[in-house]
């Protein structure tokens, strides 16, 4: 499971990384937003060091374009493109269903607010709908219902993906009690900076939301990571790295957890 987590979600392709070395392989990928993003790239055949690369290099313009109609202020046709380009490149298609790893891509319906998974058709739309961040990206419309990123209302869906792991294309029947691994990418606000208090209502908002999706979990890593963001390579570097350092550390919790 890989949440979302804006700039901070970088971190996911350091955990991917440690967890090659460490020899682990998802029998399906789960994301939403950042995460949803990562985890089709990764469901398609980017092996981590690639997605590292892929991330240090990506530009502003390669997640959105301006947005001359509808809501927010950009639109996220990039994002879907560099998906599909890279999915087919690596396995020939760009539909879910289709790809070496089993994938879904978490959103929410802009209107009713509810949660759906996204585990068939286009990836790259799957995707956009999934980082269409309210006030800032245009809804993504898919047969008539128009989506937008879930981080307000569920950031890290486990009890989600739970519940639907049955319908989901997994290559082989699930475990009755499916082992998952979840990657929290939200912000450490135990260790927020001065600075930081007029962001704490938002931090414990969405740390009230994500804990119980944690406690779903076999195993939730929550790296250290700085608590102030930016698009600086820099901070990618230091992000990956820290998701990295993190995970390898917590080898032996690892598998325990997925035994």
């Amino acid at each position: 499971m890989l949440s979302s987590g804006g700039p901070r979600g970088f971190v996911h392709v350091g955990v991917l990384k440690a967890l090659e070395e460490l020899g682990y392989q998802p029998d399906m990928i789960v994301g939403g937003s950042v995460g949803a993003l990562i985890g089709a790239l990764y469901a398609g055949g980017v092996r981590a060091k690639e997605l590292e690369q892929m991330s240090l290099e990506l530009g502003v313009t390669d997640m959105g374009r301006l947005a001359l109609t509808g809501e927010g202020k950009f639109a996220g046709t990039p994002l879907a493109s560099i998906v599909n380009r890279e999915l087919l490149q690596r396995c020939g298609t760009c539909e879910m269903e289709k790809l070496p790893t089993a994938f879904a891509a978490v959103a929410i319906e802009k209107e009713s607010r509810q949660t759906v998974l996204f585990n068939h058709g286009d990836a790259g739309v799957a995707v956009q709908a999934s980082c269409a961040i309210e006030g800032m990206f245009t809804p993504v419309r898919i047969r008539g219902t128009q989506y937008v990123d879930a981080d307000l209302v569920t950031p890290m869906p486990v009890r989600l993906a739970l519940q639907k792991a049955s319908a989901l294309n997994a290559p082989q029947p699930l475990k009755p009690t499916p082992r998952v691994l979840a990657m929290d990418a939200s912000a450490n606000e135990a260790t927020a900076p001065p600075g930081a208090e007029r962001f704490r209502a938002s931090d414990l908002r969405k740390r009230a939301l994500t804990q119980v999706d944690a406690n779903a979990a076999s195993l939730t890593l929550h790296p250290p990571m700085s608590y102030w963001v930016s698009a600086s390579r820099e901070f990618r570097e230091r992000t990956i790295a820290q998701g990295y350092a993190h995970t390898l550390a917590s080898a032996a919790k690892i598998k325990l957890a997925l035994q």
